[in-house]
């Protein structure tokens, strides 16, 4: 009997050791979790809600809206355009996962070219000078193309994100033939003044011959 309850003992010991074991080693061998990934986050007129592009979801998108703010110096203009001339305004932030790192204000369509303004005060509490800028031309399509309620701009490039075609056709932005018609024209616009030159001349040349004859 006292046998038998230390077998028992002992094999009750020995379950609840490997139950203990494998609960506490579950956690260290499970797989971990992924980050979230990158990402950007676009606010602004017309959106009921911000846009969430993710680079996992949306990676051209993603890009894009990344390089419209990406070439920016140290410093920027202390003052921009006024505010009736801003139009609408987006504002983009960046993620780094699900931490917001970066914010722009973005205007792309700005009397005189699309404009960004970037804050001094950022998401990662890094130190920076509040600065206007220059946007790319190609600002309001890259937008529009994310999702932002924008018109269609037929003055620039067309098409998807990272690539499009262009409106305007090849043939009219070539300056050689341009250059040629150009020639031509001038060619024309000479000869046309020798014949009017030689009319003239000939007309004076009759006119003096014939008081010559009347004046014998």
């Amino acid at each position: 009997m006292v046998r038998q309850v230390r077998r028992l003992v002992a094999v009750l010991a020995g379950a609840l050791t490997a139950a203990l074991s494998v609960g506490f080693a579950g956690p260290a061998h499970a797989a971990p979790k992924p980050p979230p990934p990158p990402g950007v986050d676009i606010a602004g007129t017309g959106l009921s809600a911000p846009l969430q592009l993710r680079a996992n979801a949306q990676p051209a998108h993603v890009t894009a809206v990344i390089e419209q703010v990406n070439f920016l110096g140290r410093t920027g203009a202390a003052t921009g355009p006024k505010p009736a001339d801003l139009g609408p305004k987006y504002t983009v932030v960046v993620l780094a996962g699900d931490t917001p790192k970066q914010t722009y204000d973005l205007y792309p369509k700005a009397v005189g070219g699309p404009r960004i303004y970037r804050p001094a005060k950022q998401p990662d509490s890094r130190k920076t000078k509040a600065g206007w800028f220059l946007g790319r031309l190609s600002m309001s399509e890259t937008l529009r193309n994310a999702g932002v309620p924008l018109e269609r701009e037929y003055d620039t490039v067309s098409g998807g994100v990272g690539g499009g075609e262009r409106v305007i056709p090849e043939d009219a932005l070539n300056p050689a033939r341009d250059i040629d018609q150009a020639l031509g024209d001038l060619q024309r616009l000479l000869l046309l003044n020798v014949a009017v030159v030689l009319v003239i001349t000939s007309g004076l040349a009759g006119i003096a011959l014939l008081i010559r004859r009347r004046t014998r």
